[in-house]
Formats: C-alpha cells, structure tokens, sequence
C-alpha cells in the first residue's frame, strides 16, 4: 500500500506500524511475506519490489538470501526504508530507487523475482504495470504479489465510505480480472486466490485491538481525534470484508522461457 505519492503522512506511518508492525505497510508482516514467497527460490535472486514502502519485506527478502531493489515514489517512505536496511546490516543485498509512475526504470530481463505487496491495488492500468513486470523479469522469472482486490459485485455506499476514511487511492479488480490480463499478456503457471477469510478475521482482531489496549498509544501518538479517525476507519473495513466487497488475495505467475 504504498504506490499513492504523498499519501502516507508521518500519523498514518506510525499506525500502520503499530497494527502491523516495525516496517510493514500491509497486513501479516513476515509471515505474509513468506507464505507469499513460499515454494520460490530465492537465494542470490535478482528481486524487485514494487511499492516497497518501509522496507520490511526487503528485510525478509534478504533473510531469504536474495538482492533486491526496492522501488516507491514516496521519498519520505525510501528515506525510512534505507535507514531500516542500514540498521539491520543489510545494505548490501539491498539498494532503493525513487521512481515516477510509469514504465519501469530497468532493462529487459533484469530480474529474477517481482514482488509486492499492497501496491498494485492503487496502479489502475493493470495491462500496462503487467507488461512491465513481464518485461523486467528473465525467461522463467516469477511474479509473486499479495494484493487488496474486489468482489465481484459494484461497490456501495458502505466501500465509499471506507475509501473516504482511508483517504488513498485505489483502483481495484477482481482476482477473474487479474487472471485475465496476465493470461493475455502470456504469462503461465498462473495462480489467484483469495485468502480465505484471513485477514477478514485478522482486521477484526485489530479493530478490537485499537479499541481496547492499543487505544492509549494511539492517542499518544496520534492525538484523540486522529486515533477516533484510525478506530472508524477499521470498523468501515471489517464492513466491506464482512461483505466481500474487500477481497484480499495473493497470486503469482511466470514468464514463459521462451
């Protein structure tokens, strides 16, 4: 979640962290990162990052043994993911690039991995973002993404009101729409799923959470209003999951070798 420029002010940053933990803009922290990684060789890999934000799936990605480029538009959000990769020693399995919206800024088969997490719900041209990723990936080279997608159904006043609340960009499809753009962009091994309900249970354990004992260092750091903000936006979620509105899932898929 972190492909919106100027989005993320210094509050939301220090929330998102509270809930989901030191370095992490998405839901499920390191867990998440590997169960979406998982299967995947990744030693000495080549990886790419879209939307890269605090740097906390770099970190695991360099635990698992590959080099990465981490890439956002957020200035603010590079700046606090090199100085989590400097604290942490891994400097040198991991670099990050500030970029514009656009066509990627790397050569034809560049990469052995593209990962991301959260960002492509806020890309709106799906096509365009996928060519890239195909183009930047080596024959054989995988794509891999955890990603806040739709149901099937239009959205209605209760998804309206939650992306007021949330004040981000989105531009979200179904998991059906994703597996159809990367099978007529040619890509194989294709796999979409929802994740079951996972983090329909999970957000309403935060909820609670943010109601009850996380509730005081939400106003200490965010101030009492700021923090109501943060409680109802929450609760506007569990709505939309509870209604399938929200559709959380992962999917990967793989450039042909030939």
């Amino acid at each position: 979640m972190s492909d919106a420029h100027g989005e993320y002010h210094d509050g939301m940053v220090a929330m998102l962290e509270l809930i989901w933990g030191e370095s992490f803009m998405a839901p499920g922290g390191p867990a998440l990162v590997r169960k979406t990684l998982q299967g995947l060789k990744l030693d000495n890999a080549r990886v790419l990052d879209i939307g890269s934000g605090l740097g906390g799936g770099d970190l695991v990605l360099a635990e698992l043994g590959a080099n990465v480029v981490g890439i956002d538009i957020d200035p603010g959000l590079i700046r606090r993911a090199e100085r989590l990769i400097a604290r942490k020693g891994r400097a040198s399995q991991v670099q990050f690039e500030l970029v514009t919206p656009g066509p990627l800024p790397f050569p034809d088969g560049a990469f052995d991995l593209v990962y991301s997490s959260g960002a492509f719900t806020q890309i709106a041209d799906k096509r365009a973002i996928f060519a890239e990723v195909k183009r930047v990936l080596r024959p054989g080279g995988w794509l891999a993404a955890y990603d806040w997608m739709k149901g099937d159904a239009a959205f209605g006043e209760e998804m309206a009101y939650f992306f007021k609340l949330e004040g981000l960009t989105y531009a979200m499809e179904t998991p059906e729409a994703h597996r159809r753009v990367l099978e007529e962009l040619g890509f194989g091994e294709i796999r979409v799923a929802t994740d079951e309900g996972w983090y329909r249970r999970k957000s309403r354990e935060e909820y609670e959470q943010m109601k009850g004992p996380l509730h005081p260092r939400m106003i200490e750091l965010l101030g009492a209003e700021q923090a109501a903000h943060f409680v109802e936006n929450w609760r506007a979620m569990t709505v939309v999951l509870d209604r399938g509105d929200l559709n959380p899932g992962r999917y990967r898929a793989r450039k042909p070798h030939a």
